[in-house]
């Protein structure tokens, strides 16, 4: 009875559907969250008759043979890296990106880390890092005696110290762009890792060629339509149910053949 097998591999591809959407609608409120899709695809199948075989020794060939799918598996789970609408905060050091790119970070072993969340901070020595504490590359610092503080759409840290009217350029920001953003791994805190299939990245400046440009005093909100999502969690929540119809019809058929005298 392979039915019994193959609704229950629809069943945990919904559960998986299921567990995306409520990702996405949990994260509704996340500061810079990409959405998710799920992609499925058919497993293998078993051949009662090879389509292409010959069925006489005239070589007279079967057009289309007899094939039985064995059920579904989960292939992916995109990234949909759509951006997200700008929310005005009029915080000094909260940043957007309007377009490509992600923020550098660097995270305490080292490592670098990538991101679409701009709601920086200062550490105590007036260091510009992520509210987790984590310095944004390349380093950029802002002096005590600032009595204000602006960043451009380039990019460039610009502040007035005391006693002066112009201001002072005392940093430039840095994006990060790569050619796959969905081979990128997240690990949570809003950061991504490189990985082989998101290749090296590429920085340079804000609001040059390939990168976007920077909003102060504004945030990426998350990408997630609600609307859509509600609609696709009930569509899960059906296609569920009726892969477990399958398994009741498939049970009810065992039973009579139990029956038999």
């Amino acid at each position: 009875m392979r039915s019994l097998d193959i609704a229950g591999t629809g069943m945990q591809a919904q559960q998986t559907n299921v567990e995306v959407i409520s990702n996405n609608i949990a994260n509704m409120t996340t500061t810079g969250f990409k959405r998710q899709r799920p992609e499925f695809q058919d497993l293998i199948y078993q051949n009662l008759r090879r389509v292409g075989s010959n069925s006489s020794d005239t070589g007279t060939i079967v057009p289309s043979g007899a094939q039985v799918g064995l059920g579904v598996k989960t292939a992916a789970i995109y990234r949909i890296n759509e951006q997200g609408n700008l929310q005005q905060t009029s915080n000094t050091l909260d940043m957007a990106i309007q377009g490509n790119g992600y923020f550098q970070v660097t995270l305490p072993d080292g490592e670098t880390a990538f991101t679409r969340d701009g709601t920086f901070g200062l550490s105590a020595d007036g260091t510009v890092v992520t509210a987790d504490g984590y310095t944004v590359q390349p380093g950029l610092t802002i002096p005590p005696a600032a009595t204000s503080v602006t960043v451009n759409t380039s990019g460039q840290l610009q502040v007035t110290l005391q006693g002066q009217t112009a201001p002072t350029t005392v940093g430039q920001f840095q994006l990060a762009t790569f050619a796959n953003d969905a081979g990128l791994a997240a690990q949570g805190d809003n950061l991504l890792l490189q990985t082989a299939a998101s290749g090296a990245p590429v920085t340079g400046n804000p609001a040059t060629t390939g990168f976007g440009t920077m909003m102060q005093g504004f945030v990426e909100t998350s990408n997630v339509n609600v609307v859509t999502e509600i609609t696709n969690l009930i569509t899960a929540q059906r296609a569920y149910e009726m892969n477990s119809q399958v398994i009741t019809a498939a049970d009810n058929m065992l039973s009579t053949l139990t029956q038999l005298r």
